[in-house]
């Protein structure tokens, strides 16, 4: 391992071992997460109140060092109430511009499905272009900027299904379970004690949005072989011909896998990407991309399922020295 990826893998794994004073167990979440920021992309976290959701991310933005703001998404929210709008300053005579929320480097979304289609329009842009018109005029976001957002399961009484144009632009669908019961005990004895001590904790890991970039541009570095391209296009393109997926996944879902893969070779101290990088990916890169069809679902299965049978069905690439960087 050379001396700058070791670099980058302790860096990454300082900040694993920050969020693990807060935040127990979930270690496919937080590396999930993680590899989704340094990937440059934003992130779903779906799962039922009460799980720590908000928590993460919090403590994410602390221990980043990143300007953080946080939007509670309700029924009656406005698009205005994100983005901001021009105020009529009577003392001046002309209209100012008051930011919204939306100004920041890690933005918390926070239950981003109890508010209607017409709230969540306003990130529409912002996600995908880094940039928000308002009153015809543009105003760019500075980097780094990422969406952490929590949704409640559909079935939540008060929840809205996201549009699917707004669930392509986040790059991991990502969920949040039930502790085991050796977590919740460590959980509960953190809560115990002074859990305001061990929040000021996870703070002091603190980078710096200079820092957060680098290691970005460091990870789009790591080298993918073409066996490894071949077998994301396969993957990607086995959903679109099977009768249980009414719409399969886009070539932006490849993308997606592609981009975090990289950032799990870093996590291990590799400079290249191998299979199983992309098999612990397929999930959350997938999960919110494709529709069953209504018989599927009727059948019971969920989505996670049908992504398992899509990865019995292609052949995994041998890991040898072709995958490296030559």
């Amino acid at each position: 391992m050379n001396e700058s990826l070791k670099n980058l893998a302790d860096e990454i794994n300082i900040i694993k071992s920050q969020i693990a004073k807060v935040f127990i167990g979930q270690t496919e979440l937080v590396d999930g997460t993680l590899a989704a920021l340094f990937a440059g992309g934003h992130i779903l976290i779906e799962g039922v109140p009460g799980l720590g959701k908000t928590l993460l991310v919090t403590t994410l933005g602390k221990i980043l060092g990143c300007k953080f703001s946080r939007i509670q998404f309700t029924p009656d929210l406005m698009p205005s109430d994100i983005t901001g709008s021009h105020i009529y300053n009577q003392k001046e005579q002309k209209f100012s511009f008051i930011r919204g929320p939306i100004f920041t480097n890690l933005l918390l979304a926070d239950e981003i499905n109890r508010s209607p289609a017409k709230t969540h329009s306003a990130l529409l842009e912002i996600m995908q272009e880094y940039q928000v018109t308002i009153d015809n005029q543009l105003y760019k976001i500075s980097p780094p900027f990422f969406v952490l957002a929590t949704q409640n399961p559909v079935e939540s009484e008060g929840t809205y299904a996201l549009p699917e144009a707004q669930l392509d632009r986040f790059l991991l669908k990502l969920l949040i379970h039930y502790p085991s019961e050796m977590e919740e005990r460590e959980i509960l004895r953190m809560h115990a004690g002074p859990p305001a001590q061990k929040q000021e904790e996870a703070a002091q890991g603190g980078l710096d949005p200079a820092k957060v970039i680098a290691l970005m541009e460091a990870s789009a570095r790591i080298h993918v072989s073409e066996a490894v391209i071949a077998y994301i296009t396969s993957l990607v393109r086995a959903t679109r011909n099977r009768r249980d997926i009414f719409l399969g996944g886009s070539p932006r879902a490849g993308i997606s896998l592609l981009k975090t893969s990289r950032v799990l070779a870093v996590m291990d101290g590799r400079d290249f990407v191998i299979p199983d990088d992309i098999q612990r990916m397929v999930k959350p890169a997938f999960r919110h991309r494709l529709l069953l069809t209504p018989e599927t679902e009727v059948e019971g299965k969920s989505v996670d399922d049908v992504i398992t049978e899509v990865l019995d069905t292609v052949d995994v690439p041998k890991e040898d020295s072709s995958l490296r960087r030559q």
